[in-house]
């Protein structure tokens, strides 16, 4: 199976021909991005109290569901499609395999506004400025396309941060304040509030694509954005 093409490509980050469409984990509750900051309550609720629900009404649990969530943890674990629930568009993409790992920021594993639904961005109004972080990590096999019968092995990897609150947007790419009149490219911007701030590929089948393919000029670890 071919790759999946990336839904962004500033900065012509991956090589040619090779692409992977990222994924955001899909919620178990009903917030959207850009909501208005929540009102702190005293008491958070946890998901072991059997207190917190999910888009569908069920109940959010401990460990992974059905799907490979595992939203206690900050993790999923599966294939592709099962991030989409097994959404029709993605079955050309169901033998990819797929590791998702997220901070509390991006979705908590707690209900501290009060609405029953996991937490996102807490205490902000939107992701910037949150410290939110998600990662993907996936891998999959397609044939050579020389028709040789060859089997392609490939893996991709992406660290995904949102933007700092003093960070600005310019042409698709998000900078941040250096301490002088100058700015340093954080990555080039993706679902708006995000930055993509690293990416490693490789590829069994194509030696030009093998090793870290960006890595952001100010820095490219997960905290402290």
């Amino acid at each position: 199976m071919q790759k999946i093409l990336i839904s962004c490509a500033v900065l012509a980050l991956i090589s040619a021909g090779v692409g992977i469409f990222l994924v955001t984990p899909q919620l178990s509750e009903g917030e959207v991005m850009g909501a208005q900051a929540p009102v702190v309550k005293e008491k958070c609720v946890t998901i072991p109290s059997g207190g917190i629900i999910d888009s569908a009404g069920g109940v959010v649990t401990t460990g992974f569901d059905e799907w490979g969530y595992n939203y206690q943890g900050r993790l999923f674990s599966g294939g592709y499609c099962d991030a989409y629930r097994d959404a029709a568009w993605c079955q050309p993409y169901a033998d990819v395999n797929l590791i998702m790992k997220w901070n509390d920021a991006w979705i908590s594993n707690k209900d501290c506004d009060g609405d029953t639904f996991l937490d996102r961005h807490y205490g902000y109004s939107s992701y910037i400025g949150s410290g939110a972080w998600l990662t993907n990590h996936q891998s999959g096999e397609y044939e050579d396309e020389n028709g040789n019968g060859k089997i392609c092995k490939w893996t991709y990897f992406v660290k995904i941060v949102a933007a700092p609150a003093e960070a600005s947007l310019v042409d698709g790419v998000w900078y941040t304040p250096n301490g002088t009149e100058e700015s340093i490219a954080m990555g080039p911007a993706i679902w708006g509030e995000f930055a993509i701030i690293q990416q490693v590929e490789t590829d069994s089948c194509n030696n030009a694509i093998h090793g870290l393919q960006y890595i952001s000029p100010d820095r490219a670890g997960l905290g402290n954005w």
